[in-house]
């Protein structure tokens, strides 16, 4: 990891651009950010940041969808976007004597996208494919019922791909006025990973993004402290998944990385306390894994598992009972130094993937301006102490906030559920 350094410019117009370099990397990456999603939608127009990431890889001032394929994958390259709560971004990866062609792409579907009827109508068949999809993958669709139930009446509760009857009636109209809105310079930032040269980063993202002047930065409001809810969504699935869980720290809290150890501890890897307890002991689920999102102001600390109803109810008072023995008496000996382990082996591992490195740098950066490097990522997961890790277990794990969803074949005894009985 040595060499390995993250630097920060801007451009002219105010542009933020971020470059980490890695020595000796053979592949380059290019990425821009913009800082619009989901959660910034108002519920009229619920998945409009998802389509019109979709709809401007349709067609640009000087390419189509066709041209650009062609130009990426004879560079050796690929393109992708994604959309999350609080950002959409653009993306492009090659070898190294091809990096032009990433930037002029990427560069060119922000910029130059014509967002006509066509494109969008296509686009909308697509998209749409995608949501009726998600909802027939139960154990994807679960995280997002989680969100909705956990942020209920906010705008984090917004999943990132929308509503399929708003989508359904969006016109390209409707994309470009959102477009000319959000697709300015205050929302703007740019990425770069491999080895590329800070001048020509910042002299290519002037040319191609300082012409996007005007608009204003999204004003987000934090979730109020969820309380305690239930909800049981039908499916046509036998198979049971439910999630339990509750609110936790924004991206930039000092206690984040020991919430990360904690969600180690209680369910990550099959030494985890919950996989042990749950599955190995009492074969109870098929899965179980805790997890953390990722937002700017609060994130989910849920359980998921997956098992048959007969196994639903015993599963989650289980869960319950070893989330309350962990606060009644504590860490084992080792264990936090064995989730140390496993978190700093995840990060390492990831961060061999210039994709990976890429999608850090983004996401860490627009949700809190962070250019933590891997090596410092590293220093705060090995000064976690057992302390920081109960008092931030005690602070997460409240039990009249738990929040629990259960998605399933319908049933009456999953319709309603007393949460005091999973109390611990």
């Amino acid at each position: 990891m040595s060499g390995h350094s993250i630097t920060v410019s801007k451009t002219s117009g105010g542009i933020p651009v971020v470059v980490e370099n890695i020595p000796g990397s053979e592949s380059i990456a290019y990425m821009i950010g913009v800082a619009t999603g989901s959660r910034d939608e108002t519920s009229d127009i619920f998945g409009l940041s998802h389509l019109l990431e979709h709809t401007v890889f349709r067609e640009t001032k000087t390419m189509d969808s066709y041209q650009m394929a062609k130009e990426i994958e004879g560079a050796g390259g690929e393109l992708n976007a994604f959309t999350g709560r609080e950002m959409t971004a653009f993306y492009g990866i090659t070898i190294n004597e091809t990096a032009d062609v990433a930037r002029r792409i990427v560069g060119d579907i922000v910029a130059n996208p014509l967002i006509n009827e066509n494109a969008t109508e296509l686009e909308k068949k697509i998209v749409l494919q995608e949501l009726s999809m998600v909802k027939s993958e139960p154990e994807r669709y679960i995280h997002d019922l989680f969100s909705m139930v956990l942020w209920k009446g906010h705008e984090l509760c917004q999943d990132e791909g929308g509503d399929e009857k708003l989508v359904a009636g969006m016109t390209y109209k409707d994309l470009r006025a959102y477009y000319d809105e959000k697709y300015r310079i205050p929302n703007l930032s740019v990425y770069a990973v491999g080895t590329p040269d800070m001048d020509e980063t910042v002299a290519w993202a002037e040319e191609t993004l300082d012409g996007m002047a005007g608009g204003k930065r999204n004003v987000r409001t934090a979730p109020p402290t969820p309380k305690g809810k239930y909800e049981f969504v039908a499916s046509d699935s036998e198979h049971y998944q439910v999630a339990m869980g509750f609110e936790a720290y924004g991206a930039s809290h000092k206690d984040r990385t020991a919430a990360s150890m904690l969600s180690a501890i209680l369910g990550s890897g099959t030494s985890s306390r919950l996989f042990q307890d749950v599955r190995e002991k009492k074969a109870l689920v098929y899965s179980i894994f805790n997890s953390i999102s990722q937002n700017s102001d609060a994130s989910s600390f849920a359980t998921y598992m997956s098992c048959t109803k007969g196994n639903v109810i015993e599963a989650m008072e289980t869960t319950s009972q070893v989330l309350g023995k962990f606060l009644a008496e504590g860490l084992e000996k080792g264990e936090l130094e064995r989730a140390k382990r496993l978190v700093k082996g995840s990060n390492i591992r990831a961060m061999e993937s210039t994709d990976n490195r890429l999608y850090r740098l983004g996401v860490n950066h627009m949700l809190n301006e962070s250019t933590e490097t891997l090596e410092q990522r590293l220093q705060k997961i090995d000064a976690v102490t057992e302390d920081d890790v109960m008092r931030v277990a005690r602070d997460i794990l409240k039990p009249d906030q738990m929040n629990i969803v259960v998605l399933g074949k319908n049933n009456r005894t999953f319709k309603k559920l007393d949460l005091s009985s999973f109390a611990f």
